[in-house]
């Protein structure tokens, strides 16, 4: 067994907490029928009233009866998984595979996305349990601590992806986003850049992200350099952002050899405005993305990226759950391999050779 996993055995799964519709109305001093109106017609309730008998609902760890028996009999057959967005290839290729092998072990999914709001991830995790899933699958180890509290009360299974974390109680299935990011950026230094730029997404409520830009800084910082003000510029993640984004840098006084995107759709906008723009591909400047999608390989220049395994994901993520809920032993967490794949849009920083 690897040991970047661990194994934890199943002594029989607790059966979710029974909280009822009156537990919740005597908790907080109200009629069930008041409780019943915030779930099914919230705007008929005052706001100070509502956001008071919600956060009882959180505090117990509610489920409405229908969805709560459901889940206590394991009928459901379903499962959940909310991602940040669709828009993107990555997300699509893990819940086409996740579904995949749910669908060979007789299970549903449903899925839903949160557009990297925190407090719209709760929501929609709470409207999937209401549907009675079995198990949730997430992306990211951050979330609201309403959240994780109520996968643990509500003994859910669960599983978060696209991130680990060897020393986190939680069940990870994917890969250290810093470490992957900080060997991309060795690889560069080893080139001889040393004035690096970085375009890359936001990282409020994006811990992936902020990871990739941590790994980055821990790189520079091992050789004695740091990232010029400046040259650090978040963006959505899309080709129109990631152009404008170069568009700026090299406008910019900075002047970086070498650019680090935070994934391959920044990259792709970022090779574009260059080509726009008359600036050689690597000789002049060089450019990496981070996931390898499928067109990546295909550009001319070819990228350079990280490749991130997203349906193998998908799958472990899928076997990890379907274990929790059938009560098998199995691993609290999984890491996988990235690689790194170089192409054609790296080179020697100019006026260096690799020795």
């Amino acid at each position: 067994m690897s040991e970047r996993t661990k194994i934890i055995k199943k002594q029989g799964k607790p059966t979710p907490r029974s909280v009822s519709l009156s537990d919740v109305a005597k908790h907080v001093g109200v009629s069930t029928a008041t409780v019943s109106r915030v779930l099914n017609n919230p705007e008929k309730v005052a706001e100070k009233k509502r956001l008071i008998i919600e956060e009882a609902i959180t505090e117990l760890g509610y489920i409405p009866d229908g969805a709560a028996r459901a889940l206590a009999s394991r009928h459901t057959k379903t499962i959940g998984a909310v991602v940040p967005t669709l828009d993107n290839a990555i997300f699509a290729t893990g819940i086409q595979a996740l579904q995949s092998r749910l669908k060979s072990a007789g299970y549903t999914l449903l899925v839903a996305s949160h557009e990297y709001d925190l407090d719209e991830e709760l929501h929609e995790v709470k409207t999937l349990l209401r549907q009675g899933v079995e198990g949730i699958m997430l992306v990211g180890g951050t979330h609201r601590p309403e959240l994780d509290d109520l996968l643990t009360r509500q003994h859910i299974s669960h599983v978060n992806c696209w991130a680990y974390d060897a020393g986190s109680p939680k069940p990870y299935v994917g890969f250290d986003n810093k470490k992957a990011a900080r060997r991309l950026t060795d690889y560069l230094l080893g080139l001889g850049h040393r004035h690096l730029a970085v375009i890359i997404g936001h990282t409020t409520n994006n811990d992936r992200a902020a990871d990739r830009l941590a790994g980055i800084k821990e790189a520079m910082a091992s050789q004695g350099l740091v990232l010029e003000e400046g040259s650090i510029l978040q963006r959505a993640y899309s080709v129109k952002q990631g152009r404008e984004a170069m568009q700026a840098l090299l406008k910019s006084s900075i002047k970086p050899t070498a650019v680090i995107c935070g994934n391959d759709i920044l990259a792709l906008g970022a090779l574009a405005e260059c080509k726009a723009a008359g600036v050689s591909v690597p000789d002049d400047i060089s450019i990496t993305g981070f996931d390898d999608l499928e067109l990546s390989s295909q550009l001319v220049p070819a990228l350079t990226t990280v490749r991130i395994p997203s349906a193998e994901m998908g799958r472990l993520a899928a076997d990890h759950l379907i274990a929790q809920i059938n009560q098998e032993d199995t691993l609290l967490s999984t890491e996988v391999d990235i690689e790194l794949m170089i192409r054609d849009t790296t080179a020697a920083a100019p006026g260096c050779k690799k020795s």
